[in-house]
């Protein structure tokens, strides 16, 4: 299961290590970067994920921001609140490349921020898992 963590918003996504393929779940509604704790729970208790993967956003330079710490902090509380494994992994250019794939796909349509957000949790999953198979 992936996060692709926002303070508005925030993707998830689903997927598995054998076929390196992910799908998108939903994007969660937060305020101020906080979810509504009782849908993750449902998500976790139908997914029953054995690895989480949030999205850290970096600098192009790879330099930690501001927005880092927020997502580290949103990791942390979700291996507090289910005790599974969770993992950080270099989200750069997810949403950008989300944004790429839905319009390619579906046109201006489907270029809403929760599509995006989803998308983009995806993008972080596929990518993860990907290279934790290497």
């Amino acid at each position: 299961m992936a996060f692709d963590f926002g303070t508005k918003s925030i993707g998830v996504a689903i997927g598995g290590s054998i076929t390196c393929t992910a799908q998108p779940l939903t994007a969660l509604k937060a305020r101020d970067g906080v979810p509504d704790w009782q849908q993750v729970i449902k998500i976790f208790n139908e997914w029953q994920p054995n690895t989480v993967v949030v999205g850290l956003p970096l600098n192009m330079d790879g330099s930690e921001q501001l927005f880092t710490a927020r997502a580290r902090k949103f990791a942390n509380r979700l291996y507090g609140r289910f005790s599974v494994e969770v993992v950080l992994h270099d989200e750069r250019l997810s949403t950008v490349d989300a944004r790429a794939d839905l319009f390619k796909r579906w046109g201006y349509r489907k270029l809403q921020k929760s599509q995006v957000d989803a998308v983009s949790a995806v993008i972080i999953l596929e990518s993860w898992l990907e290279q934790a198979i290497l």
